[in-house]
């Protein structure tokens, strides 16, 4: 009798493994599994840019003429907290990069939007302004100081993508719905990215 509980039980265990193994196959098939993620978004930034020139109480900077590839993500102005301007994008390899702006303290401002990078000796020419370059573990950052407010162009992308993006920052009207404005049409949005 004591073989036939046995053998009673095994085939109990065998029946309720076959149970729970064909729930997790049902369960696989029908989940999403990563790698179907949604596309980015992209946003168009002019009315918060004219909104942030108004208030700012320095010139707000915006790109202009960045080649296609280039997606707005994400903008927003903060007056409450150093009047703070921030315009993210996506670069034509996928690589973040943020155009920050404000007008708090120098050093704090750069190591809170640059995810805590360093100043480092070294600077670089970008359209005949000096920038000075910050290296950090996720973000790097090219810095540029004036009278009461600092701009960052920082991210995860390279320093040529910085560059390239620092290079085409203006202050001014934002660019007319006929011209390239990256993400014109799209639905505007704030928050970072």
């Amino acid at each position: 009798m004591a073989g036939t509980r046995s053998k009673q039980t095994v085939r109990g265990m065998m029946q309720s493994m076959v149970v729970i193994g064909a729930a997790v196959a049902v369960i696989y098939v029908f989940v999403p599994h990563g790698g179907t993620s949604e596309p980015v978004k992209t946003v168009d930034y002019r009315v918060e840019q004219l909104t942030a020139q108004r208030a700012a109480p320095y010139p707000v900077q915006a790109p202009v003429g960045l080649p296609k590839g280039w997606k707005a993500t994400s903008v927003s102005y903060t007056q409450d907290s150093g009047n703070a301007w921030h315009l993210g994008f996506l670069d034509p390899e996928g690589q973040y990069v943020a155009v920050e702006q404000g007008t708090g303290p120098s050093d704090r401002f750069v190591t809170t939007v640059s995810q805590d990078a360093s100043k480092t000796p070294h600077t670089q020419q970008v359209g005949g302004e000096t920038w000075q370059r910050w290296k950090g573990s996720k973000y790097n950052a090219l810095v540029r100081r004036e009278k009461g407010s600092t701009t960052a162009v920082t991210g995860t992308a390279p320093y040529g993508q910085l560059a390239q993006m620092a290079a085409a920052l203006k202050a001014g009207k934002p660019q007319d719905a006929g011209e390239k404005t990256p993400g014109a049409g799209k639905p505007a949005g704030s928050g970072k990215s």
